[in-house]
């Protein structure tokens, strides 16, 4: 709008809310005064009511201004609280809420089951030496043996002589792709084979109680009932109460739990935890026991693994 129709109508309201406010207080006057003929012809109690109608229509432009500012700025405010609340909260705000409900969680019970370890497995005679064979044979039968050289027979290329036997002086060549040329064949290079080496089950066992029995002797072998509760697996039960059980927070030590192939409930709660390593009874070993510093047993898995190196045990005395 110019300045010059701005001069010629100085009555036109600024803004969108004044114009709504004068249309309203327009609107009453006129009633009102439409009404005070009326309210003089009806006699005396209306013609006093008409004073008090003139006065309303007086009064509604000024509520009105006040309650619109109010309510814009109640709105106003309210966006202002809630936009930083809004940009702080959301993942923040759960994240506490999470960390409050972790500190606020009980502490797991341990629960660990005080059995008698049998002295022929777990207090047996340790043989560090035939320890040390055993692992270096358990860690060559890991290694795949598919590193391979090829020789001057199978390089691509130098079916050639490169040049005349006699009469240039150099040395006599009948292939470029002789291991003294550059992209020759290698000469007693690495070829595929398997590093298995031959290694008796009674040695085997013998090293495996030995380990056992190491650890046994120091407090680090342990039978537990359970890990979780109920049929759903929780990981932060089973971590509780493995804490519980080792007297250690989780994950500052490495422990080797043994738990039954067909107990999926611990594998499931275990599998991902930090410094859990999960194996079953059939499957362990000397260098699992070794590399980790505590072994724990479920009930099952230490009666299964007990049963069975019993009668290992027996068959060989027989």
């Amino acid at each position: 709008m110019s300045p010059a129709s701005h001069e010629e109508n100085p009555t036109q309201p600024e803004s969108a809310a004044e114009e709504v406010q004068q249309t309203a207080g327009e609107t009453v006057a006129a009633d009102a005064e439409d009404a005070a003929p009326e309210a003089a012809d009806a006699g005396p109690e209306a013609a006093d009511a008409a004073p008090e109608a003139a006065d309303a229509a007086g009064e509604q432009p000024a509520e009105a201004e006040q309650v619109k500012p109010a309510r814009r700025r109640s709105a106003a405010g309210s966006s202002e609280a809630d936009g930083p609340a809004a940009a702080r909260g959301g993942r923040g705000t759960r994240s506490a809420a999470k960390a409050t409900a972790k500190k606020d969680r009980p502490a797991a019970a341990s629960t660990e089951v005080q059995v008698e370890l049998p002295a022929e497995v777990f207090d047996a005679t340790v043989n560090v030496p035939l320890i040390h064979q055993v692992v270096v044979a358990q860690q060559a039968a890991a290694r795949q043996g598919t590193h391979a050289t090829k020789t001057r027979g199978e390089v691509r290329g130098g079916g050639r002589k490169p040049y005349r036997q006699k009469g240039t002086g150099r040395a006599r060549q009948g292939s470029v792709r002789a291991p003294q040329f550059t992209g020759g064949g290698i000469v007693h290079g690495p070829v595929s084979r398997s590093h298995a080496q031959k290694t008796p089950k009674k040695m085997k066992a013998a090293a495996l109680r030995g380990a056992l029995s190491d650890r046994a002797r120091h407090g680090l072998v342990q039978v537990v009932s359970g890990f979780v509760d109920g049929e759903l697996p929780k990981t932060a039960d089973a971590v509780s109460v493995l804490s519980a059980v080792t007297g250690a927070a989780a994950g500052a030590s490495m422990v080797l739990v043994v738990a039954d192939s067909s107990d999926q409930l611990t594998w499931k709660s275990l599998r991902n935890a930090r410094g859990v390593h999960l194996i079953d009874p059939g499957q362990l070993n000397t260098y699992d026991v070794l590399t980790n510093d505590r072994v724990i047993f479920t009930r099952a898995a230490y009666e299964s693994f007990v049963a069975r190196t019993g009668a290992a045990g027996g068959q060989e005395e027989r």
